[in-house]
């Protein structure tokens, strides 16, 4: 039953969030804001497909453990890709909120990408072994969740000084997201069952993406 549910779960947001933004890439209208976002959708979707595809083929089949390789392998494009999703959502906050020069700000988030990056190219982070070291996930998700908390801040502040009825929960899709996020990262491995706290997770992300896509549909109509 679980492998059902949370099969099913993963093709159902795989397509929906690559679909919605096809979507938006495609009626943008030449809108910077509202094309980045759908590219930004489409960089979650792809990036997470390669972890999620290989994971529900290996609960169909003959199990997560016969499956080591695949699932590291996707773990790692994921993390890359997310990082590129923050990136892209940083931008959006720029062309939405009119952002000019903050060359520092810019550099910051750069700087903390490149080192997330790089941190997860060292072979201590294990991807391709059953059991990789939680050590090195927490190091890898320091400049990760600093990415995020500037982000948070970003889109808070902007849309609370705009009134931006349309953007005021933002940040609170990305607090959730890490929320649930971290405590798979430290705990999981010990209690698989905190795992299951990816689903939620997701579903942040989801808000995340329909934020802007119910935004881009009022906008241009």
């Amino acid at each position: 039953m679980q492998t059902l549910v949370e099969t099913l779960f993963d093709v159902i947001y795989l397509i929906l969030v690559i679909s919605l933004g096809i979507i938006m890439v495609k009626n943008s209208r030449d809108n910077k804001q509202y094309k980045l976002f759908g590219i930004m959708a489409i960089t979650l979707g792809l990036g997470d497909s390669f972890h999620l595809i290989p994971r529900a083929y290996a609960l169909c089949t003959t199990g997560l453990e016969n499956f080591t390789v695949a699932l590291g392998v996707g773990k790692f494009i994921t993390s890359i890709t997310m990082t590129i999703f923050y990136i892209l959502l940083y931008y959006v906050w720029r062309y939405r909120y009119n952002i000019e020069g903050k060359k520092g700000l810019t550099w910051t988030i750069y700087g903390l990408a490149a080192l997330r990056i790089g941190l997860c190219l060292f072979p201590q982070n294990g991807w391709l072994l059953a059991a990789s070291p939680v050590s090195w996930g927490i190091y890898r998700n320091i400049p990760f969740s600093l990415m995020g908390l500037i982000i948070i801040v970003l889109f808070y502040q902007s849309a609370k000084a705009a009134n931006d009825s349309s953007f005021k929960w933002m940040w609170l899709t990305i607090v959730l997201s890490f929320g649930f996020y971290i405590p798979v990262v430290l705990w999981a491995d010990v209690v698989p069952m905190i795992g299951m706290l990816m689903i939620p997770k997701t579903c942040a992300y989801v808000w995340t993406v329909l934020i802007g896509y119910n935004d881009m549909k009022r906008s241009l109509k």
